[in-house]
């Protein structure tokens, strides 16, 4: 006995549905994809322009000055050591224990940051929270 064979069938693979698939995928990986640089940070510091001017207030404040070489006075008066230590216990004799007296900052240009941020810190621990950062207005803006 002679068997015939059945003619195979030719498998065909649909290469368009494939290929949507496939941009998709790329679509979707390229739309949720962030591209970054972090190691190329460059940082420019903006200039003040304007702002609004402090309030002429009754309630005493304290007003901790830093020079350009990092020396900190507060309320005119110089502070004998740089460090958060003695920033907290002049600024703790000031207020007398009140943290919610306001407190402002002000600054030279050429102040190392870490002067600022040890002057934000003390205040930072001893807990105030009426902050303010001085500026003056740039010159020839109108």
């Amino acid at each position: 006995m002679k068997f015939r064979r059945k003619p195979r069938e030719t498998v065909d693979i649909n290469l368009a549905s494939l290929i949507d698939v496939v941009f998709i995928l790329l679509l979707f990986f390229v739309v949720t994809t962030t591209f970054t640089r972090e190691t190329q940070l460059r940082v420019e510091l903006p200039e003040a322009v304007s702002g609004s001017p402090a309030e002429d207030q009754q309630v005493k404040q304290l007003e901790i000055t830093i020079s350009a070489e990092g020396v900190f006075s507060l309320n005119n008066q110089l502070l004998e050591k740089n460090d958060v230590a003695s920033v907290m216990d002049a600024l703790q004799k000031e207020s007398g224990g009140d943290t919610q007296m306001p407190l402002s900052i002000s600054a030279d240009g050429k102040t190392p940051h870490q002067a600022v941020i040890t002057a934000m810190d003390a205040a930072g621990k001893l807990g105030f929270s009426h902050l303010r950062m001085t500026t003056v207005e740039a010159a020839g803006q109108p």
